[in-house]
């Protein structure tokens, strides 16, 4: 069964189709065709029986017709066998849907991205299939001021980037986005991201949310019951020490104290924030 890791990526596609073709223009830019239609295609792409492929995601770009087919395939491990099977997924999906297709790899992982990177030779002189691959690198870190087209490009941004130096901004910038849409639909995306990030990064956001500026939000609403002060401050607090516990930081008794004792609800989210990046507990304190 796909790991959630797996499917947060395809989830986002499916309920945004347009995602497909945002993620292509990261990797390579003027693919995607002007003022194009995204629709989601089956992903069944086999060729003839018994031999059955099937694709993660397909999404065509065009107006009438599609102009540009899109196969998208999430990628968390090395798997020899896909360099025999890509290529059979590029060639069926252009035979059916009749228009230029491409393969778009998306990996998280840097080692994984690397690899689905190197050429396919086909044996056939001059037919190489080069995947257009997503890795971290190509997934852009989002935080404020910049304008995010898509609330999904933000939760991707937070997946990929929040466990690193930048978690709290990007943070920031998708509790902002969550802000301006939907409720059930902010919802649903918050769920994708709490899902697939680490224990210390879903403990500062979740830190973050648990703030009166989150409480602003319905959504936050829908996460937290608002209570008084005091509890908001007691469970911040136990957010600080779980990202410090999750990052393997040592917290003397003296400091675990101040932790627990602060009722400064300001105060708790900035030793949050710190944790994320601290390499020791004087990192929370001493800035």
């Amino acid at each position: 069964m796909p790991s959630r890791d797996h499917q947060m990526w395809l989830e986002l596609i499916r309920l945004r189709p347009a995602l497909a073709a945002d993620l292509l223009d990261y990797v390579c830019k003027g693919l995607v065709p002007s003022s194009a239609h995204a629709r989601m295609e089956p992903t069944d792409l086999s060729a003839h029986k018994p031999v059955s492929y099937h694709a993660d995601a397909v999404v065509t770009l065009g107006k009438d017709q599609p102009e540009l087919a899109v196969i998208v395939e999430v990628q968390l491990r090395r798997d020899p066998q896909k360099h025999l099977t890509w290529p059979a997924y590029v060639a069926t999906a252009r035979a059916r849907l009749g228009c230029p297709t491409v393969l778009l790899v998306i990996s998280p992982k840097p080692g994984v991205a690397g690899w689905a990177r190197k050429p396919i030779d086909l044996g056939h002189p001059g037919l190489v299939l080069r995947p257009l691959v997503l890795g971290p690198d190509e997934v852009p870190v989002l935080t404020d001021g910049q304008t995010v087209p898509a609330p999904e490009l933000a939760v991707l941004s937070a997946a990929v980037h929040g466990p690193g130096p930048d978690g709290p901004k990007v943070f920031e910038t998708l509790l902002d986005c969550m802000k301006t849409i939907d409720v059930d639909r902010a919802q649903g995306l918050m769920d994708e991201v709490l899902a697939v990030l680490p224990r210390a990064a879903r403990a500062l956001l979740e830190g973050m949310m648990k703030t009166e500026a989150g409480y602003k939000s319905d959504f936050a609403r829908r996460y937290f019951h608002e209570g008084k002060t005091e509890g908001k401050a007691e469970g911040q607090a136990d957010m600080v020490l779980a990202v410090l516990s999750a990052r393997g930081i040592v917290v003397p008794d003296e400091a675990r104290a101040r932790i627990v004792e602060c009722t400064d609800l300001e105060q708790l989210v900035e030793w949050g924030r710190r944790a994320a990046t601290a390499q020791s507990i004087d990192d929370v304190f001493d800035q």
